[in-house]
Parts: C-alpha cells; sequence; structure tokens
C-alpha cells in the first residue's frame, strides 16, 4: 500500500509520530486506522485512539473539552509521558473511570475532529476521508442502529460546521474517497 509507504517515510521524521485521520461519519475512518496500526504494530508500538471515546455526547462532542483533551494527550505523547484517559458510555451518556496508558511510538489519532487546528503542527501526517454524506450515514446507521436517526441529523450540521471552521479538508496531507 503506497499510503502506508508514504507515512513510513513521514513518521521517520518524528521519534513520536502522530497521524490524524479526520472526515465524516461514516467514511471509514476506523477501519483505514485499524489498518494503518496492522501495518506498523510489527516493527513499533502504536496505540489508537478515537474520538467517539473523547466525546461528551452528541451536543457538546465537538468543543472545547475535545480539544483540551487533544492537546493533553498530544503533549503527553510527544513528551514520551503516560497520560489518563476517561472514555465516554453512550450507553449511561457518562465518563468511565479514567485508565493509564503507557507512551507509544505512534499514535493514531481517529475520528471526526482527530485533525483539529489545535494540535495540527504536531501531526506527522493528516489523513482526510472523503464520502457523500448520504452514504456515510447510512453506513452510520447500518452499523449503529436507526435509534440514533434523530442525533445523527443533528450531528451532521455540527461535523459540517466543524469542518468549515477548522478546514481539515484543506489541511489534509492525504485525501482519500470511500
Amino acid at each position: 500500500m503506497q499510503l502506508i509507504a508514504a507515512l513510513s517515510d513521514l513518521c521517520k521524521a518524528n521519534t513520536t509520530p502522530i497521524i490524524a485521520i479526520d472526515g465524516p461519519a461514516g467514511s471509514g475512518k476506523t477501519t483505514i486506522a485499524h489498518d494503518i496500526f496492522l501495518a506498523f504494530a510489527p516493527s513499533i508500538t502504536a496505540r489508537v485512539i478515537h474520538m467517539d471515546d473523547l466525546y461528551p455526547g452528541w451536543s457538546q462532542a465537538l468543543g472545547s473539552q475535545l480539544q483540551e483533551t487533544l492537546e493533553y494527550i498530544v503533549t503527553s505523547h510527544r513528551g514520551g509521558d503516560s497520560y489518563s484517559l476517561s472514555f465516554y458510555d453512550w450507553k449511561n451518556e457518562q465518563f468511565q473511570e479514567a485508565v493509564k496508558y503507557e507512551p507509544t511510538q505512534l499514535l493514531i489519532l481517529e475520528g471526526v475532529g482527530a485533525g483539529q487546528s489545535a494540535i495540527r503542527s504536531e501531526l506527522s501526517a493528516l489523513i482526510w476521508m472523503d464520502i457523500d454524506p448520504v452514504i456515510g450515514v447510512e453506513r452510520v446507521l447500518e452499523r449503529d442502529g436507526v435509534a440514533i436517526k434523530d442525533a445523527m441529523s443533528s450531528w451532521l450540521l455540527q461535523q459540517e460546521q466543524h469542518f468549515l471552521a477548522e478546514g481539515t479538508q484543506n489541511a489534509a496531507d492525504f485525501i482519500l474517497t470511500t
């Protein structure tokens, strides 16, 4: 895969590389993050962090709390420090008890908001996953169930506003269309 070779070259410039994978809901970000993890895992330690685990619910998902959490993760990773994260429990609508994570060589941030401007200068690579929004929503509802259909309608507006304000797609090093 040419993408893996290019990412490998970009990551060699850093002792603690960070790859962010961003794009609309349902575009395949989790799948590509897993593929990248598997490609790098035989030779270096790596971790994938999913934005879905960090959002404080639907309404404030892309707000200041996510930005502060990402800044904390990135700063810790760059410093080779361990860090603690509380993941959001969507069923109970609350954060779980914090878990401590030891440093890894590669950090992969995946999900809407992963490539935001607050941390962009620290990224080794930013990948934008592009998809027709209608197909993306269909994929999400097929994966997560129609119970979230109303929340997804609001989410689409929230992610669109976020991407416009952040200019994420234009800042991407790689654009992949699914």
